[in-house]
């Protein structure tokens, strides 16, 4: 993974952004990888996309157009962050699904595995819909923070456990729009 830093666009010079963790060219690769073995992973019986809202909408878009497969996207919002940096460690349903999941493969596509409590609430929700399966891919894990293994059959990157922004992931819905995935240095106005 990249150990470039300097950050560009609408954030250079901002003391928060830290040094980049996963570079854009890092993540347009790994999602082309990812991509290929989806699509080969599911020939015949092409996954429902259930995105999971906001962050990882950049990384499902992308995803999406490296599948070579007739997909459709769903898309829910949970949240157990509200505009921490922490975890509450009460999962809540924002925004629920629209399409029936009966007999459907799905596909939970994810920004980021912290603790694993949102993804283990979000899967045996999804299960509870009697779906043919339910599947996790996310683009990062962040490394020491699961009490166990979460189960993901496809992982971008495994990273430190530092909190990251960028490339959909954020801080009060700030850093979306970074092209890439950098450390967050929370107490940067200390300094």
């Amino acid at each position: 993974m990249s150990d470039a830093s300097a950050p560009v666009g609408p954030y250079e010079g901002d003391p928060h952004i830290g040094r980049v963790v996963v570079s854009t060219d890092e993540l347009r690769q790994r999602t082309a990888e990812l991509g290929a073995q989806i699509t080969a992973d599911y020939t015949g019986s092409p996954p429902l996309l259930v995105g999971v809202l906001k962050g990882a909408i950049m990384f499902m878009a992308d995803l999406a157009r490296e599948i070579a497969l007739p997909v459709e996207f769903d898309f829910m919002a949970v949240s157990s962050y509200g505009n921490a940096t922490k975890s509450s460690g009460v999962v809540r349903i924002v925004k629920d699904l629209d399409l029936d999941l009966t007999g459907r493969h799905v596909l939970i596509v994810e920004d980021i595995i912290d603790s694993g409590l949102t993804l283990a609430y979000l899967r045996k929700n999804l299960l509870a819909r009697n779906p043919a399966s339910v599947e996790v891919c996310a683009l990062l894990v962040r490394e020491g923070l699961q009490k166990r293994d979460p189960d993901l059959k496809y992982v971008g990157f495994r990273i430190p456990p530092d909190f990251v922004v960028g490339y959909g992931l954020d801080v009060s819905d700030r850093y979306r729009n970074l092209p890439y995935v950098a450390s967050y240095l929370a107490d940067a106005d200390d300094h």
